[in-house]
């Protein structure tokens, strides 16, 4: 079995919600047959979407690299990076440290089109907006994206920012005014491309239609690292 590394604390309920994902999702009947973990809760790392958007100087990536190479000396083989944002530095963070890193968004994008989906849409932060990770992915293959208009994307990062990263009740209108909007751009189904949407999805009720980019990231661990039980083949909400 694959030992997996986690480089977490981007943010921290979102890294926490991850090992509680990847736990449920392996086909374990005893302790033993759950997966190696090593989990390097560092919520010190520089917040990704300030830097892309040129709001901060401070490179989040040398401390992930870092980190991760921490996570590989201690035999890590496979890592995880419960931040959708960080795949902005993929490149640099799959040269500088000595492990597979899981590419959610090319994960993300092989999900959907295996299932036909034709039209997504985006919720993420403005960092993951801005540099086009999915945008690239998406309209170099075929497949259509929308994205949120600018008022509507404030509300994304209000939810993100002023919701879950301040441990704040989730104002649920503003999560709903985002989706109508995407749904009615065409969207056949919404990627929650943030990890805070993760704590959303996993404490409120958000209905039928949403892919969870922080689930998938966890279904593609223990896949890797162990097996996978049967029920968490399908992702997207019912």
């Amino acid at each position: 079995m694959r030992k997996l590394g986690v480089i977490g604390g981007l943010g921290p309920m979102a890294t926490a919600i991850f090992m509680k994902m990847v736990v449920e999702m392996t086909d374990a009947a005893v302790d033993q047959d759950h997966i190696e973990m090593i989990i390097y809760n560092c919520p010190r790392i520089p917040d990704r979407t300030n830097f892309i958007l040129g709001l901060s100087g401070r490179d989040p990536a040398p401390e992930m690299i870092e980190i991760g190479e921490r996570l590989a000396a201690q035999g890590a083989e496979l890592i995880a990076i419960p931040c959708i944002t960080a795949n902005y530095f993929y490149d640099r963070l799959s040269s500088g440290i000595r492990a597979q890193i899981i590419d959610i968004i090319d994960e993300i994008y092989a999900y959907l089109v295996r299932r036909n989906i034709r039209c997504a849409g985006l919720m993420a932060t403005s960092g993951t907006i801005e540099s086009r990770l999915f945008q690239r992915v998406f309209e170099d293959n075929g497949c259509r994206l929308v994205i949120p208009s600018g008022e509507r994307q404030q509300d994304v990062m209000h939810v993100i920012y002023q919701n879950v990263k301040a441990n704040r009740p989730v104002e649920m209108e503003r999560f709903l005014a985002v989706s109508r909007e995407l749904r009615e751009a065409g969207a056949e189904v919404v990627i929650l491309g943030c990890t805070e949407l993760s704590v959303v999805r996993e404490s409120c009720q958000i209905g039928a239609g949403f892919l969870d980019a922080m689930q998938l990231m966890a279904k593609c661990a223990v896949e890797s690292c162990g097996r996978l039980r049967e029920e968490y083949q399908e992702l997207i909400t019912s």
